[in-house]
């Protein structure tokens, strides 16, 4: 195998985000479930056989040492591999979102270099290396929705119908370390069980951090009022800046029961925001491509 194109790299939502404690070294306990949705960046993957690792920005510029040059570097090393790669992204996911974006870059370039390199490392060994780049890379390493606990390490599969939202992402992006800094952050919600959410799924739950990041920044306030007010709910995911709401059958089915054109230009976003309607997955797209 010589190379591996259009490879994606799917955000998530957090349908919900609680605190529920603390843990000694300061590290904030959690509960919340992810889910995949399909807003993906797109990577390409060619092998070079000179051990040389680069990357090359088909859109907006990331950062010079990214999430997936690192974890390029970091599987090359622990596979004691004499192989390289060319690595190009088209990023589409935003930035400061609270969506994942950089994680799931570095995950699903451990996937397509554990193939392309040839090395064939199990799920759990990638896991373990991808815990290391990042709280959020072992998700996107796994096979699709998952109730996360922890620090975001323990991760419970979750069988999930796929659903429709409308996400927004402000021209603005949070300071997640400010967030943890407010004193608005709740961090005693009770702790909740699956089947708590299984019960209720559309109405559970909430993210706590939204308050914080709502004081913090004001167009986090607007998007959550904006979506609302469309929709009859909104949601922050994550500790970014983005806002969902979940679409019910109003908004998806005419009374034919014929889906609708949901391109909802009519929300004349302000400029430098992004909406987009999304679908969350029932499964990751690179699922099976690890063996566990």
């Amino acid at each position: 195998m010589k190379a591996l194109y259009d490879v994606p790299a799917p955000a998530k939502l957090n349908l919900f985000l609680h605190i529920i404690g603390r843990r000694a070294d300061g590290y904030h306990l959690l509960q919340s479930v992810f889910v995949p949705i399909d807003w993906c960046d797109l990577l390409h993957f060619e092998r070079r056989a000179d051990a040389i690792i680069t990357r090359h920005d088909l859109g907006a510029a990331l950062p010079a040492d990214d999430l997936c040059l690192r974890a390029a570097r970091a599987l090359q090393t622990a596979s004691g591999t004499s192989l390289g790669a060319d690595i190009s992204i088209q990023k589409n996911v935003p930035w400061g979102a609270g969506m994942g974006g950089g994680s799931s870059d570095a995950a699903s370039t451990l996937l397509a270099l554990n193939r392309l390199w040839g090395l064939h490392w199990p799920r759990a060994r990638l896991t373990a290396l991808g815990a290391t780049l990042g709280a959020d890379v072992p998700f996107f390493l796994g096979d699709g929705p998952a109730w996360v606990e922890g620090i975001g390490e323990q991760l419970t599969p979750l069988q999930l119908a796929s659903e429709r939202f409308f996400v927004v992402k402000p021209a603005a992006s949070l300071p997640t370390k400010e967030i943890f800094g407010s004193p608005l952050l709740a961090r005693d919600t009770r702790p909740a069980i699956v089947m708590d959410f299984l019960a209720q799924q559309n109405g559970f739950g909430k993210n706590d951090m939204q308050a914080a990041a709502q004081a913090l920044c004001a167009q986090v306030a607007e998007a959550a009022k904006l979506l609302h007010s469309r929709f009859g709910n909104s949601r922050m995911t994550g500790s970014g800046s983005a806002v969902f709401a979940r679409l019910d059958a109003r908004h998806v089915i005419d009374g034919n029961g014929v889906p609708k054109d949901l391109n909802f230009s009519d929300l004349q976003l302000p400029e430098g925001w992004i909406g987009r309607q999304c679908r969350s997955l029932e499964s990751h797209p690179l699922k099976g491509w690890a063996t566990d």
